[in-house]
């Protein structure tokens, strides 16, 4: 992977109000000689290759040995160290400061009967202000039936914990719908959805799905589609109003321990609870990670192309092609190393940073 330092940012775009930085994933801090500090490494989305920052940050944040991150959602990462206090950070932000980074330590977490709080599935953030956003809400998905959730900025912060009676969601990761106020999580296997309401004293309510315009698999690619370990994630797209259900099929390779990409499908959802296949998601540009899913036009940034689904994991990185001229979609992957795989969605900027 070419390299190259900067303190800048690369491409921005500015559509005369505000700049924003492209979509990036976190390649890992470098040690600098500062203990335990090292610069940030990240590959922004439209370019071919990384960026070396100025910024400093705890190495700990992208070590594979500490594991301390456990997920992303709006620039903002969750960190749990052994103290067991759960942590919204923006040091990995990249146009965050490096200085003065903000961290915001959560109320302690409460373990609901029969559940646990050590493993965490995914973070979700309904904004992206948790520090002065009173209504912004967190909602922590844990391994099994908990879900909880807590507003950073309230007055008095508190955890509302959530038994999740239905096995189906025990390891799916929650979202959060701006269309519709609501955190969403897909069940195993995509065939429902629950919502949850905070707003209406924790009303929940399960949709179901009906799949169409499915297309024709051979006998081979069935076969190979119900071997792999199968994802689901939801991701809306917040200037259109859609959403879409990714499905990622993943494969140990022969002799390997690493998962590798063997399909991705994306359904287009409605209110009705259709879920059409489809190959054609126009100017968008989905990227899945471990953070919350986002989207993004490819429009608003140079040399990024349309229509095209980006992944990353512990082990592997890559972009499926969505390509409406051929019957499946195109899978290109690498496997490095990535102890941090985390996408950061745009940022927005102060323009007098940017030069020209």
């Amino acid at each position: 992977m070419v390299r190259r330092k900067a303190s800048l940012l690369g491409h921005v775009f500015s559509n005369g109000f505000s700049t924003w930085t492209p979509p990036c994933l976190i390649i890992r801090a470098e040690a600098c000689g500062e203990e335990e500090m090292g610069r940030l490494e990240i590959y922004n989305a439209n370019e071919n290759k990384s960026t070396l920052l100025e910024k400093k940050v705890p190495l700990e944040l992208t070590s594979r040995e500490t594991r301390v991150t456990i997920g992303a959602s709006h620039g903002w990462i969750a960190t749990l160290k052994d103290d067991g206090v759960l942590r919204l950070q923006d040091d990995l932000n990249p146009v965050a400061s490096g200085t003065d980074p903000k961290r915001i330590p959560l109320p302690p977490l409460v373990t609901l009967p029969r559940c646990q709080t050590q493993i965490v599935t995914n973070v979700s953030l309904s904004s992206s202000c948790p520090e002065s956003d009173e209504d912004c809400v967190v909602a922590v998905k844990f391994l099994g039936p908990q879900l909880s959730f807590c507003r950073p900025a309230a007055a008095k912060s508190e955890w509302t914990n959530i038994r999740v009676a239905n096995p189906c969601f025990f390891s799916s990761r929650v979202m959060f719908s701006e269309g519709d106020g609501m955190f969403r999580i897909p069940g195993a296997g995509g065939h429902v959805i629950g919502s949850w309401d905070l707003s209406k004293k924790h009303k929940h309510k399960i949709q179901r799905l009906r799949f169409q315009n499915l297309p024709e698999l051979t006998k081979a690619k069935r076969e190979l589609l119900h071997s792999c370990l199968t994802t689901e994630h939801l991701v809306e797209s917040r200037t259109t109003g859609e959403t879409f259900m990714v499905k990622w099929y993943r494969k140990a390779a022969k002799g390997l321990w690493r998962l590798k990409t063997r399909a991705l499908m994306v359904f287009k959802l409605d209110q009705q609870g259709n879920a059409v296949y489809t190959q054609d998601i126009g100017d968008l540009v989905i990227f899945v990670s471990n953070s919350e899913p986002f989207c993004v036009h490819a429009s608003s940034f140079p040399k990024l192309e349309p229509n095209m689904v980006r992944i990353i994991d512990v082990d592997e990185c890559g972009t499926i092609f969505l390509d409406i001229s051929s019957k499946y979609s195109s899978v290109i992957t690498r496997s490095p190393t990535l102890p941090a795989p985390y996408h950061i969605p745009p940022q927005k900027i102060d323009p007098s940073l940017v030069s020209t």
